[in-house]
């Protein structure tokens, strides 16, 4: 009689235990043209439309951004879009939505729209050069590497490849101030991607500290408010949805925080140390829902998350948010 008793109360414990989300690899997603055989070199970012569309930029001068539907067929490539974006976002003003999106290789800050057209442009010259890192010919370098716009449309650009500083320029590319960088109390070591934090009010910054394995929260006015998070996996992409922080990890991984930064979930974990981390591994070991080198994420309104790797063939995975 006791065991029986036992029995029903682990049952029903078990029961009125509350079921967490969960995330479902869809394989094969990506449906590339029929005149091309693999996506294309990619460094890049994703992200994903009003529409639902999902865009991804690749390392080819003639699609160096790309459009998906919601159903992985290719759409159509951006007109003029360079080939070096390393990170971008898509932002929603008024009626229409813009690509703000910034050149690894040519030190800059482009704003356009779905459509291609040019609407602004922010050089390396505009940021002072007591803020830049000296190349190896001596003469300052910016190799900037994310970017995004706040609600005030103040947008922020992260120098993750160079100096580590944040700039921080107006809606019309005027330049405001610099903050970060390499020294206390920040001690960035490849600030890589940021996004503004919307799950906070006032908003403030996530930004991903790579080569120092952590997630930091910085005040839109560069007050450095802590580390959210540390012991990851080369910390890369993040994007925020809902109460979430999604993570992408370069060496094999992605981590889904809650607002306190603990771990809620993890998807397409590698521990396959010759796989990840790299952007050689080729598509013969490729596995369905394991990835390799997250660089670039996203999520659609529902929360299915997409992840753009760091690869020379170029994969995108589609991971379908499972609601409890």
């Amino acid at each position: 009689m006791t065991k029986a008793i036992l029995l029903i109360t682990l049952l029903l414990n078990a029961i009125s235990l509350p079921a967490k989300d969960s995330w479902k690899p869809q394989p094969n997603w990506l449906i590339l043209p029929t005149d091309r055989e693999k996506v294309g070199n990619m460094h890049g970012d994703i992200a994903v439309s009003s529409n639902g569309d999902v865009y991804v930029s690749v390392g080819d001068p003639k699609a160096g951004l790309q459009v998906y539907g919601d159903n992985g067929k290719w759409k159509h490539n951006v007109p003029n879009a360079p080939s070096d974006l390393h990170g971008f976002v898509i932002k929603k003003e008024g009626e229409k939505e813009f690509i703000y999106c910034v050149r690894v290789g040519g030190g800059e800050l482009l704003k356009l729209d779905l459509d291609g057209k040019r609407i602004l442009k922010i050089p390396a010259s505009s940021i002072p050069n007591k803020f830049k890192r000296n190349g190896k010919d001596g003469k300052p370098l910016v190799r900037l590497t994310g970017a995004d716009v706040s609600a005030n449309g103040d947008i922020f650009l992260t120098d993750g490849y160079s100096s580590d500083h944040i700039h921080r320029f107006d809606k019309k590319g005027k330049y405001l101030n610099s903050f970060g960088g390499k020294d206390a109390p920040y001690g960035f070591r490849t600030l890589h991607k940021l996004v503004i934090d919307t799950r906070f009010n006032p908003a403030r910054i996530i930004g991903m500290d790579r080569a120092n394995n952590r997630v930091v929260h910085l005040g839109l006015d560069g007050k450095f408010i802590g580390v959210v998070a540390e012991g990851l996996l080369l910390p890369a992409c993040v994007h925020i949805h809902g109460d979430w922080a999604v993570i992408g990890e370069l060496r094999g991984r992605v981590s889904i925080l809650d607002r306190k930064g603990n771990i809620f979930a993890q998807v397409g974990g590698n521990d396959k140390k010759d796989e990840i981390g790299t952007n050689r591994t080729p598509p013969a070991k490729w596995l369905q829902g394991v990835v390799t080198a997250p660089h670039g994420i996203t999520c659609n309104a529902k929360g299915d998350i997409f992840v753009a790797e760091w690869n020379i063939t170029g994969r995108v995975h589609r991971f379908n948010h499972v609601p409890n």
